[in-house]
């Protein structure tokens, strides 16, 4: 069984939607603490009321958000040098990613006190898990998991040079946005043409939607349904073709390498597939080597 220390702020991660997404080590410790910092105190006192769990003079709700994360991070502090365990929530998801609870987390460990995490509901992981996106076998480190963007910029300009940036990068990426801006970034998201993108609407909610469509294509899936721009959206840009192109050469690289020697592999998978001859020959180093 874990010991949960005094003097310690325990990072709770709370659902996303679906309040059956919580875990029984997170109700555990949301009984234990002496003190609930979050982003909401009415959100949060209706989240553990949910629960059966009270709040009041034993055990306060504590204001911590993005516009006092600064000053509240020392009253924090104060409770933990008195040897309280105080636990953090976000209004849904784990704190600290794209919710406030970094400057509180940073802050503490400053102090030299202890931080614990409690794992649980995510958008990231949650739409990544539905989106189908996989790594070749066989590919470049370079082409391994993904990039987690967060929300983009909300001027058009800065949307536009962010969205560039991720043009130029082959890499899975993983984007937050909010149901008043999703139309806006659904049409600046247009310049990627084909690239597929997994759209995940009301993640755990009675309303989900997922659904995987070309970059172009987003803007009118979401005018096909009113309904469609309402909620919280996490969206998955997966990998471009010319990872998918560099992956399936070294997949055939790779069964041909089992059969051939170095350089008979390097030619015919360069036939077969179109790909630089040096690139392959790199390549089929690499993979020998391995």
């Amino acid at each position: 069984m874990q010991h949960y220390p005094e003097a310690t702020l325990y990072i709770v991660a709370t659902p996303i939607g679906n309040l059956a997404d919580i875990s029984l080590r997170a109700l555990h410790v949301l009984q234990l603490v002496d003190a609930v910092a979050c982003e909401d105190t009415r959100h949060t006192q209706s989240l553990l009321h949910h629960y059966g769990i009270q709040t009041g003079a034993s055990k306060p709700l504590l204001a911590v958000h993005q516009h006092n994360e600064a000053q509240a991070a020392g009253l924090v502090v104060e409770r933990l040098r008195r040897s309280e365990r105080v636990a953090y929530v976000s209004d849904a998801g784990t704190p600290a990613v794209s919710d406030p609870g970094a400057r509180l987390v940073a802050t503490v460990r400053a102090a030299g006190l202890k931080v614990m995490p409690l794992p649980g509901a995510s958008s990231v992981t949650t739409v990544l898990s539905a989106a189908g996106v996989t790594r070749a076998e066989g590919s470049t480190d370079s082409a391994t998991g993904f990039v987690f963007v967060g929300f983009l910029p909300g001027k058009a300009g800065e949307r536009d040079q962010a969205i560039q940036a991720l043009r130029a990068d082959t890499r899975v990426a993983v984007i937050l946005e909010a149901p008043h801006r999703i139309e806006a970034l659904a049409s600046a998201l247009a310049v990627l043409q084909d690239r597929l993108v997994t759209v995940g609407r009301e993640l755990t909610k009675q309303f989900e939607e997922i659904a995987t469509i070309p970059a172009q294509g987003l803007a009118g899936w979401l005018a096909a349904s009113p309904q469609r721009t309402r909620g919280e959206f996490a969206l998955v840009l997966h990998a471009s073709a010319t990872q998918e192109r560099a992956e399936g050469s070294t997949r055939v690289l790779k069964l041909l390498l089992k059969e051939l020697p170095l350089k008979t592999a390097v030619k015919i998978a360069a036939e077969i597939t179109g790909a630089p001859r040096n690139e392959l020959y790199e390549a089929a180093l690499k993979l020998k080597k391995q």
